[in-house]
């Protein structure tokens, strides 16, 4: 009965250490199809086979790191905006299940729209693309080359308190590299912001 009462334990264990998972730098990123606040498809696939290359943003809209970066400043819109003709797509991903803070199709229609964002938000209330990727933190930023593979992974950029952006923005640094067709120097940072709102 003690092991079997071990092997339930060791058991849980495991899956609870995959539950998130996630990937790293160098990893084939995983494919995914999401809808937007506006009804509009979006599948990763298509995006790569078109050539481009995807940055994806977690999203929390009532997170005081997320209204940081898009309210009180535009770094996320700024940084989009500075790669759209150079064949970058950013896309926000909302993981918060229903009922949970941020969540929700009318509260990220708002958001959107008070926010003044120029690139959508996909609604992942399951969990399942989030938990992919192992988003942990609103935002959470991944960035995938053209190839499909993630090339960075980690905070927009070096200041992970919630008044002033940092000095340093990670995705600009990684986004020149992989456009310029180089390495990515630094390819992993630690996330800073709220914890993604995953279903119980």
């Amino acid at each position: 009965m003690r092991h079997r009462n071990a092997s339930i334990i060791l058991l849980v264990l495991l899956l609870a250490g995959t539950a998130l998972a996630g990937v790293v730098p160098g990893d084939k990123a995983p494919d995914f199809t999401l809808t937007d606040t506006a009804g509009e498809t979006h599948t990763l696939s298509a995006y790569l086979a078109e050539g481009k290359t995807v940055v994806l943003e977690w999203f929390n809209p009532d997170c005081p790191f997320i209204k940081k970066h898009h309210q009180d400043h535009r770094t996320m819109d700024e940084t989009a905006a500075a790669y759209k003709d150079q064949g970058v797509v950013w896309l926000a991903i909302n993981s918060g299940a229903e009922g949970k803070q941020g969540a929700g199709l009318e509260r990220n229609k708002k958001a959107f729209k008070d926010f003044k964002m120029s690139f959508p938000v996909l609604l992942d209330p399951d969990g399942t693309v989030g938990r992919a990727y192992g988003a942990k933190k609103t935002p959470h930023m991944f960035i995938v080359t053209r190839e499909g593979a993630v090339a960075y992974m980690g905070a927009i950029d070096d200041d992970a308190g919630v008044q002033a952006p940092g000095k340093t923005n990670h995705v600009v640094a990684a986004l020149d590299e992989i456009l310029g067709g180089k390495p990515v120097t630094v390819s992993e940072t630690e996330s800073y912001g709220c914890s993604v709102k995953y279903a119980d």
